[in-house]
């Protein structure tokens, strides 16, 4: 890989805004090569600049992450697999609201504090409220595609 390419790959893995010299130091290239490349990538939406104690920073443009996403899942499936698919996630997240006898994720979070509960139950429901959560990530991420279906692929379909 070049040095450009490394960089590229370093920000790819990022969960967090790190420093520019971090980057560099990871994609074992010069500053300026580092800074040329973080500066086509923002010119390009692919990271946003902030700062990390002071230190210019970069971290993934989070609204690309999410165009990304929705072009892959459109992309990957079609609009009758996507419909399945938030069917299954539906009946998923109705089983957790039917399982433990309430009526949203807040609800369920209210449980934690209300009741006395030993740290199994606590570790069980910390697990439960994780799942319940990326079903809701991933109905909203099925929801946006199916909305945005017949302007991605066109009106030939899939």
């Amino acid at each position: 890989m070049s040095g450009r390419e490394r960089v590229q790959h370093v920000v790819e893995l990022l969960d967090e805004p790190m420093p520019m010299q971090e980057i560099a130091d990871w994609a074992d290239v010069s500053h300026a090569t580092a800074d040329d490349e973080l500066q086509r990538l923002q010119s390009d939406d692919w990271v946003t600049e902030t700062t990390v104690d002071g230190t210019k920073a970069y971290d993934l443009n989070p609204l690309r992450i999410l165009f990304d996403e929705l072009r892959d899942l459109i992309e990957a499936h079609s609009r009758d697999e996507l419909e399945s698919q938030l069917t299954e996630l539906k009946e998923e997240q109705e089983e957790l609201t039917t399982e433990y006898n309430v009526d949203s994720l807040d609800e369920f979070r209210d449980q934690l504090a209300d009741e006395e509960l030993s740290a199994e139950e606590l570790r069980e429901r910390r697990n439960v409220i994780a799942t319940w959560e990326a079903i809701n990530t991933e109905l909203g991420l099925v929801k946006h595609a199916l909305r945005l279906y017949e302007r991605v692929i066109g009106t030939g379909g899939r």
